[in-house]
């Protein structure tokens, strides 16, 4: 990364912090749009993206708690800060249709805090957290633990404190969000750095259904966490090995303007050009490049065709009205 030069290392982070927000979120079933998390991200980092969009308050949120944990990583956890990246995660007080309670810990006033899935009636209950009155004791034993960087390899410590706060289950939701940022919060920490070139959140994404499993075996055994710190450390692996894939993105994308910038590109299309270098959903035809550019028909064909006539696009096999364009390979 150091051989990059600063440009490129800011967008890596950029990407892999998105990467970050967007599957920490898909985790839990709620997707993000990735367009407003990379403009959030870029804003914060003081980065000028093209095609940057506003973003709303609930990815605001979410944008906020993983910048803070993993940028401040030299800042101490405490029940305070515990307290904000719940309450920005949830700025409505609500998660779905449902109140909770936010900023502060769970009560039992709805009963025992559970884990379960499955259809109403017909409930899997996967864990039971600690009753509500145990919560402050076992959350202040936590968060010394957790500032006591000494008591523990760090790494070790980023799996072994999001195995202890989610059993903890501390909060009415977004406890599994908040486990895997103090993770990355003690990562960082391990590494004295705070940027990212890999994604934690994206590998557990890919291994969801393990990652589940492991906890839950874990939560219902005895107090022998091996298998979990196992499957953590082989994760962090696993994400540290996809990083190539991030990696090759940014350098094609770096690659890909290093050679084009010799060209006269409008704005209109380096903006379309920027969204297929970052991986562009489906097939570009006009229709598209009209809507994405806020442009007549005309002026979409006339930008595609300029673009095919410096090499830059390709006419895809077929024609007439489903005709699209690709960016060639680069050799």
């Amino acid at each position: 990364m150091e051989s990059l030069g600063f440009q490129l290392q800011k967008q890596a982070e950029l990407e892999t912090l998105t990467l970050d927000v967007l599957k920490s979120s898909e985790i839990e079933g709620e997707n993000l749009d990735p367009d407003q998390v990379r403009s959030s991200i870029a804003r914060r980092l003081g980065m000028d993206i093209a095609g940057a969009v506003p973003a709303d308050r609930n990815v605001e949120g979410v944008v906020e708690m993983m910048l803070d944990a993993t940028q401040n990583f030299q800042k101490p956890l405490s029940e305070e800060r515990l307290f904000s990246w719940h309450a920005a995660l949830f700025p409505t007080g609500r998660s779905g249709m449902q109140k909770i309670i936010v900023g502060a810990w769970r009560d039992d006033s709805k009963g025992p805090m559970e884990v379960i899935s499955g259809p109403m009636g017909k409930e899997t209950v996967h864990y039971e957290g600690p009753a509500a009155a145990l919560l402050a004791r076992e959350m202040s034993q936590f968060i010394e633990w957790a500032n006591q960087s000494e008591s523990i390899d760090p790494v070790l410590g980023a799996a072994l404190a999001h195995l202890w706060f989610v059993t903890i289950h501390p909060f009415d939701d977004g406890n599994g969000r908040i486990a895997r940022a103090i993770a990355d919060w003690l990562l960082a920490r391990s590494e004295n750095s705070a940027q990212r070139f890999y994604s934690m959140s994206a590998q557990i994404r890919q291994e969801r259904n393990a990652y589940y499993d492991t906890l839950e075996r874990t939560q219902k055994g005895t107090l022998d966490i091996t298998p979990w710190m196992e499957w953590f450390l082989a994760c962090l692996g696993r994400a540290l090995d996809g990083t190539e894939v991030t990696l090759a993105a940014v350098l094609r994308k770096a690659r890909f303007w290093d050679i084009q910038n010799r060209q006269s590109i409008n704005d209109r299309q380096r903006l379309v050009l920027n969204k297929m270098l970052d991986g562009f959903d489906g097939k570009l035809t006009t229709v598209k490049w009209a809507k994405l550019t806020k442009s007549s028909h005309d002026t979409a064909l006339r930008d595609i065709q300029n673009l095919i006539d410096m090499g830059i696009l390709t006419k895809d096999p077929g024609g007439g009205r489903s005709t699209s364009y690709s960016l060639p390979k680069l050799t």
